[in-house]
């Protein structure tokens, strides 16, 4: 017997990655919902480990399950997902600080 209720009655879960630099370095992590302390704790020590939006997208999915939107998620506005990070410091690219484009 498989049960799956209408979206509306779905308990909704929200969620937010923080990038900066052009490498797209994850600084910050939002979630709320539902399991989304349970979660965090992997992701945070992701982001300890300098991950980048790159490193996040080359990850595989765990289906079904909220933290998967997190390893799928786009380019704010834009569909399908595009990355502007090219090379991720996780599979040898060495790490950096996150660099502002100023344009003053």
């Amino acid at each position: 017997f498989f049960f799956d209720p209408p979206p509306a009655d779905k308990p909704k879960t929200r969620m937010k990655l923080v990038c900066t630099g052009e490498e797209e370095l994850v600084v910050g992590i939002h979630c709320i919902g539902m399991g989304v302390d349970e979660m965090m704790q992997g992701f945070g020590v992701a982001m300890k480990m300098g991950a980048t939006k790159a490193d996040l997208d080359s990850s595989v999915a765990i289906h079904p399950t909220a933290s998967e939107e997190l390893v799928t998620m786009g380019v704010w506005g834009t569909s399908p997902q595009v990355s502007g990070a090219v090379v991720s410091p996780l599979n040898g690219a060495s790490p950096s600080e996150p660099k502002l484009k100023s344009k003053m």
